[in-house]
This record gives structure tokens, sequence and C-alpha cells, in this order.
């Protein structure tokens, strides 16, 4: 991680380095606000970030419940019957091959994302495997905090912006154009907005990031049944 350019290409080095160092298939680092994942911030690769945007699009995953819980969510074999902790998140990452997730919070004390390792195969983590991980999800609190720093300091600058917002915008700037749109079209609060741009990508088998590209692209029809109707006049404003 040492001289990387940024701390985005930190924390890739990061999951890379846990790909080659620890045996799994996958891992991503992620930040998240307690209630949804913020932001996939580090990766291995196309596969890892896009099993990170599952769990923005259903709001249920491992990654969270590690950044509520503070301690380590191990899950070695998705197909288990008894695994029903994230029934649209598990059948999401199986169907992609992954059979196990492992995530691990970063930040001490109250934390504010998960390192996720992926693996093909089903079984645990060895002993040293979940030693490692655990210091790569100690080390990847340091380019976590650094891009909240600079973030929190662009969002002192600008009056009525919070930093969390603006650390979200960085990395799913595409979602949050989109809930505009979907805001414009339905006329339906910000979070509406969202609820049905989640539900519209979990009844099509894709991820919110998928569906927000085809909303900028004008290539779904927001006056269709799938998007739920319009909002009733006076949503907006609470009347």
């Amino acid at each position: 991680m040492t001289g990387a350019p940024s701390a985005l290409e930190a924390a890739d080095r990061l999951c890379r380095a846990c790909v080659d160092l620890l045996g799994v298939d996958g891992a991503s680092i992620s930040v998240a606000d307690g209630f949804t994942t913020q932001g996939t911030f580090g990766s291995s690769g196309a596969l890892s970030r896009r099993l990170d945007e599952y769990q923005f699009t259903f709001g249920e995953g491992p990654c969270l419940d590690a950044m509520r819980s503070g301690v380590p969510v191990l899950a070695s074999d998705l197909s288990a019957f008894e695994e029903a902790r994230w029934p649209a998140f598990r059948d999401a990452v199986l169907g992609a091959g992954i059979s196990a997730v492992f995530a691990l919070p970063v930040g001490s004390g109250r934390p504010f994302g998960a390192l996720d390792l992926f693996n093909k195969r089903r079984g645990p983590l060895t002993e040293s495997e979940l030693d490692g991980g655990l210091l790569a999800a100690e080390l990847a609190a340091l380019p976590l905090l650094e891009m909240m720093g600079a973030t929190r300091e662009m969002a002192d600058s600008a009056e009525g912006e919070r930093g969390w917002d603006q650390l979200a915008s960085l990395e799913r700037v595409e979602v949050y154009q989109a809930t505009g749109m979907i805001i414009a079209a339905l006329n339906v609060s910000a979070d509406d907005a969202l609820i049905r741009l989640r539900a519209y990508a979990y009844a099509r088998g894709m991820t919110a990031n998928d569906v927000a590209w085809q909303v900028l692209d004008r290539t779904v029809d927001l006056n269709d049944d799938g998007w739920g109707g319009a909002g009733r006049e006076g949503d907006d404003d609470g009347g």
C-alpha cells in the first residue's frame, strides 16, 4: 500500500494482496453508514465490486452486519439450508458462483466499513487466513480514513453539504443522479425513489447501479408498472 497514488488505489492494492496471500477468490472494502453501504472503495476485481453492490441493492449482507455488530460475520456455506440471514443477497451471490463470504469490520470502536472476503469453495477460513484477514481489515482503515477526511474537508467548504453525502457520491454518483430523475418523473420523495430503484433491480436480478445507468440512458420507461406509478400530489412536502 505504501506509495499508492491515492486512497482508492491503496484500497485496491490491499484487496489484491488478500487474494494473493490469503488464498481467497475475491475481496472488497466498503464504507457503510449503519443502514446501507455508501460505496465500494476497494476491490480485487470487477466481480468482487459487483458482489458488494448486491449489499447496497438489497440492503442486507454480511458487510452491514459486521459493521453494525463490530465483530466478524462468517458465512462458510451460503448454500446450507440453515443459512437464511440474507436471502436476497445469498441467492445473488450463489448465482455468481460464490459459496462463502467473510466480513471483517473496519475501524475500532464504531466500525465505518468492512472488508469482505469471497470464496468459490465452501468451508471456513483457516486460523492463519482469518488472522491475516483481520490484519488486512486494520490496514483498510488507513485509506478509508484518508478518504473520509478529504471528503469532509470538501463538505466543510460547501454550504449545506455533509461529508457522508460527498463520500457516497464519489462511488455511486449514477445512483443518486438516477433517483433525481425518478423523483421528477414520479413525484416521490428521495427515499421512495431509492426504494423503487432497488425494488426494480431486485425483481430483475440486477444491481442498483445497473438500473441507474439504464435510467440515465433512458432505456427504461419510468411510467411503466414496474416503477409503482406516480406518487400523490404533495408527497414531496408531507401534504
